[in-house]
């Protein structure tokens, strides 16, 4: 019985498809998720294909029984994310998800720019759909693009996450009574 588990591999700046095309020549299983947004560049709108987690992708592995030195010396590789000491495991369903959002026709993530919820920095939040669903965090600042950069507490340390702000809803108070 195989033990598959995706694990999130950090990158240099800029170095993700480097790293990516580097790990599947060395035979991991290595997934980059990636989305198109609107840049304005020489006065003229155009559209970027950029990583939806920069500096970050995943492969898929068998830790008990695969080799992943080679990983941290790769082209474009920094290493394994890591808690204490040990490889850390993305969360059971968050990749699946995350592949589940990629439009089939073009390999991308869609981002929405319309009616989107408007959020203070500081304001606590809940994602409301997606693969970081039930997750709370704090709201950092819009993104491009309806989006919107979340602190979340995932692996072990607080990352700070670009998600749709479709996806977030404010966190309700209990009041004491």
């Amino acid at each position: 019985m195989t033990a598959l588990r995706w694990y999130a591999v950090h990158s240099q700046p800029r170095k993700e498809a480097l790293a990516l095309e580097n790990l599947e020549r060395q035979g991991f299983a290595s997934w980059l998720p990636k989305v198109a947004r609107s840049v304005r560049k020489n006065g003229r709108w155009t559209t970027k294909v950029e990583p939806l987690f920069a500096r970050y992708l995943f492969v898929n592995l068998d830790i008990g029984h695969q080799d992943v030195s080679p990983i941290r010396s790769t082209l474009g590789c920094i290493g394994l994310v890591r808690q204490a000491g040990l490889p850390a495991a993305v969360p059971v369903g968050v990749v699946e998800g995350l592949q589940a959002l990629v439009d089939p026709e073009t390999g991308l993530h869609q981002l929405s720019q319309l009616g989107a919820p408007t959020f203070k920095k500081g304001d606590r939040v809940r994602v409301l759909a997606g693969p970081f669903e039930g997750l709370e965090g704090i709201f950092q600042r819009p993104s491009a693009e309806a989006r919107a950069m979340v602190l979340l507490q995932m692996l072990g340390s607080v990352a700070s996450v670009r998600l749709n702000q479709h996806d977030l809803g404010p966190v309700q108070r209990v009041a004491a009574s």
